[in-house]
């Protein structure tokens, strides 16, 4: 046993030495500019499939352990991660809620059909007060999405007084009517949810003076001010930023872009059953976000040279065929080692252009698209955490550190439609207590990485780091095997006379913290 145990060792280190490839980072430590702001790690919640009934909420009366209506295991893990800001009512959904439906008396809110969504009954029992203490409790900002499509200028403006007056107004009374005295503190506000689309099928011109008449109403109070966002582009759509720089300009904050890993809309493939070929044009389809933030970036530098406007990529993520046996229109999708390595890509390109985008905001939180968590429908109260929750907890360290930038040179391997996809992919920060964060990637399915890290202007002592990867890129957690893909510790990590050698297995993600 100890021979044959030793011939296999053998054999693994030959293949190594065979198929590891050289890659070089190169970090200018000392020269950091800006901050990668925590929110570019936010989150989103929409009322779609089980994300909010069943995900975030079942009610203080269920058996399922809760707290004030919260489900606790979703919320600790969500309070494990950081969350910064949380998106909600949607989404879709956004332009079609009426706030006023999800307040007061829980037994007297209307119900309404879910017409974005599968035409689910929606029964309004978690409104503006379940989501706004639950920001509270996890200690994040929240983001509201306001509805221009179907709702009105004045209930948008009373929406914002209820949340947010501390005076003797009228919405600030009927709010301490229901059992809340003090006004939310409420920063970002979102006009309208993709116009161009199911937000109104708008065109950008006449947003634009649907955003300015809208905008117009909605007031400050008290000590809150409001971090106004107007509906921005869906991916490529330039013409649309442009139009909005120009027509609207500083009465906004931000505008948002919407940008989903999907390469062909009708065929978008399932979760847990793809090719290697399918694989890379993934991430190649992911890699571009890079392109399509450069270039809205750009049309904003030339615009706001100032940078008083930020872009915020309030929507991304995968998005898959629904697992078979689900509810229709409900997105409920597995999450394998390939989403995994998606959320580390884009994490990595957000963090290039920090100086313009403020905020990210992966598409779902919980039971829907990409998200964090999945939880058991069928009553047994099981929850599992996805490799991509694991991403975003191992990189919770960059979160206001400031990005360092870098050089990278590495091989790339070609997806079937002959672009170009690096080998790997890096990121970089300098954290508040001096220590130096590192991202790494190894996207290849079939080959180690031999990655060399040089570091201008920091002496590094010790390197300690975690890693998450899995046998095959297909792999997942489920409510039977919730520990398939999880982080582990890595060992033998050593500084020689400052050189920092880190072998990477395929299919894998390193993070660092260099001291």
């Amino acid at each position: 046993m100890i021979k044959k145990l030793s011939t296999t060792l053998l054999l693994a280190a030959l293949a190594w030495n065979v198929s590891a490839q050289d890659a070089t980072v190169t970090i200018h430590a000392n020269d950091g500019k800006s901050t990668i702001c925590k929110e570019i790690y936010g989150q989103f919640a929409e009322h779609l499939g089980s994300c909010i009934y069943g995900g975030l909420w079942v009610g203080e009366n269920s058996p399922i352990p809760n707290v004030n209506g919260y489900r606790k295991d979703v919320f600790d893990a969500l309070k494990a991660l950081n969350v910064p800001v949380l998106r909600w009512p949607g989404g879709c959904f956004a332009d079609d809620y009426h706030w006023m439906d999800g307040i007061g008396p829980k037994s007297q809110r209307p119900s309404l059909r879910n017409n974005n969504w599968g035409g689910t009954i929606e029964d309004n029992s978690f409104g503006t007060h379940e989501f706004l203490n639950l920001c509270e409790m996890l200690g994040c900002e929240p983001y509201i999405s306001g509805n221009v499509g179907s709702g009105t200028v004045k209930e948008m403006a009373q929406w914002v007084e209820y949340m947010t007056s501390d005076g003797d107004t009228p919405m600030a009374r009927l709010r301490r009517q229901n059992g809340r005295d003090k006004a939310w503190h409420v920063k970002y506000f979102g006009l309208g949810n993709e116009a161009w689309g199911c937000g109104g099928n708008m065109t950008a011109e006449y947003y634009s003076n649907e955003y300015k008449k809208f905008n117009t109403y909605l007031r400050d109070y008290s000590n809150n001010k409001l971090y106004r966002i107007a509906s921005g582009a869906s991916d490529y759509d330039y013409d649309w930023t442009t139009t909005l720089m120009k027509n609207i300009g500083n009465r906004m904050n931000a505008i948002s872009v919407h940008y989903y890993t999907v390469k062909d809309w009708d065929h978008k493939g399932k979760a847990t059953i793809f090719t290697p070929e399918e694989y890379y044009l993934t991430l190649d389809k992911c890699l571009d976000v890079d392109n399509v933030v450069r270039k809205h970036c750009a049309i904003m530098d030339e615009a706001d040279p100032d940078n008083k406007i930020a872009l915020l990529v309030d929507e991304w993520g995968t998005w898959w065929d629904e697992e078979p046996g689900t509810i229709p229109g409900h997105l409920f999708q597995q999450n394998t080692m390939r989403d995994a390595m998606v959320a580390s890509l884009m994490l990595n390109i957000f963090h290039k252009y920090t100086y313009r985008v403020k905020m990210c905001n992966i598409a779902q939180v919980v039971n829907v698209l990409q998200s964090m968590i999945l939880t058991d429908q069928k009553g047994t109260g099981h929850m599992v955490l996805t490799p991509t929750y694991h991403v975003f907890e191992m990189y919770k360290g960059f979160q206001e550190a400031t990005w360092l930038p870098l050089d990278l040179q590495c091989e790339n391997t070609k997806a079937s439609n002959g672009n170009n996809v690096a080998k790997v992919s890096a990121s970089a920060a300098k954290m508040k207590d001096g220590s130096l964060i590192v991202a790494l990637s190894n996207v290849m399915l079939d080959q180690p990485q031999e990655v060399t890290i040089n570091i201008d202007g920091f002496s590094a002592k010790t390197m300690t780091g975690r890693i998450l990867n899995s046998k095959n890129i297909t792999d997942y957690n489920d409510f039977e095997h919730s520990n398939v893909v999880t982080p582990k510790e890595m060992k033998d990590l050593k500084v020689k006379k400052n050189a920092l050698t880190v072998k990477m297995p395929a299919q894998s993600i390193i993070v660092l913290n260099i001291k």
